[in-house]
C-alpha cells in the first residue's frame, strides 16, 4: 500500500510541475498555498450544506491538489521549514473537520441520525490515524502502515460526493480508519518492544 501511495504521489507531482513553476514565478509561498487550501475546503463545506455534492466533490479535489502543492513548492524553493510542516498538518485536520461537519449536518437535517453519528466517529478515526503516526514518530518509531491515510480518505470522500454514495463511504471510512488505527498501534507496540526506548 505504501509503495502504491508513493507512486500516486510521484505521478501527481509530475502532473503538478507546471503549476509549481507558475507559483514560483509569482513568489507564492507554501504557507499561502496551505491557507488557500483551507479556504477552498470551507467553500466545499458550504457546497455540501447547500446540497451541491458534485460541485463540492470537484472543489474537494482541487483542495487536495493544493495539499500536494504546498510541500512540493517548499522543496523546490528551499522553503521547507518545520513550522510550515506543522501548519500544513494542522490546517489539514481543520479542513477535514470542516468538511465532515458539513456532511454530518446534511445527514442531521435529513433525519439520518445514525449516519450523522457515523460521520463523527469517522472523523475521530481520521484524526486518530494522523495522531497515532505523529505520536509514534515522536517516540522514534516508523509508523506509516494502514490503508486509510490522508490520500485514501480524500479520494474516497471526493468520489463519494461526485457519484452520490456518501453514506456508504462514511461507513467504509469508519471501518477503514478503525482498522488503520489498530494496525498502527500494533506496529508501534512491536517496534517499542523490540528496540530500546527513545531517550
Amino acid at each position: 500500500m505504501e509503495a502504491l501511495r508513493e507512486k500516486l504521489h510521484a505521478g501527481a507531482q509530475t502532473l503538478l510541475a507546471p503549476f509549481i513553476n507558475f507559483l514560483v514565478r509569482f513568489a507564492i509561498t507554501p504557507n499561502q498555498i496551505s491557507v488557500a487550501g483551507l479556504l477552498i475546503n470551507f467553500i466545499t463545506a458550504w457546497l455540501i450544506v447547500a446540497q451541491l455534492p458534485v460541485a463540492a466533490g470537484i472543489l474537494y479535489g482541487v483542495a487536495g491538489l493544493f495539499d500536494l502543492m504546498d510541500g512540493a513548492l517548499a522543496r523546490k524553493t528551499g522553503q521547507a521549514h518545520p513550522f510550515g510542516a506543522f501548519l500544513d498538518s494542522t490546517l489539514d485536520r481543520v479542513s477535514e473537520g470542516v468538511v465532515f461537519a458539513a456532511i454530518a449536518y446534511h445527514f442531521a437535517v435529513t433525519g439520518e441520525a445514525i449516519a450523522a453519528a457515523a460521520v463523527v466517529l469517522a472523523l475521530l478515526g481520521s484524526l486518530l490515524v494522523s495522531y497515532t503516526r505523529a505520536r509514534a514518530e515522536a517516540l522514534g518509531c516508523v509508523c506509516r502502515g494502514g490503508f486509510a491515510a490522508r490520500l485514501e480518505r480524500l479520494l474516497l470522500i471526493l468520489f463519494a460526493l461526485i457519484f452520490g454514495f456518501v453514506e456508504i463511504a462514511i461507513y467504509l471510512l469508519l471501518a477503514a480508519t478503525a482498522f488503520t488505527v489498530c494496525q498502527r498501534i500494533w506496529i508501534t507496540y512491536r517496534q517499542l518492544n523490540t528496540s530500546p526506548p527513545a531517550a
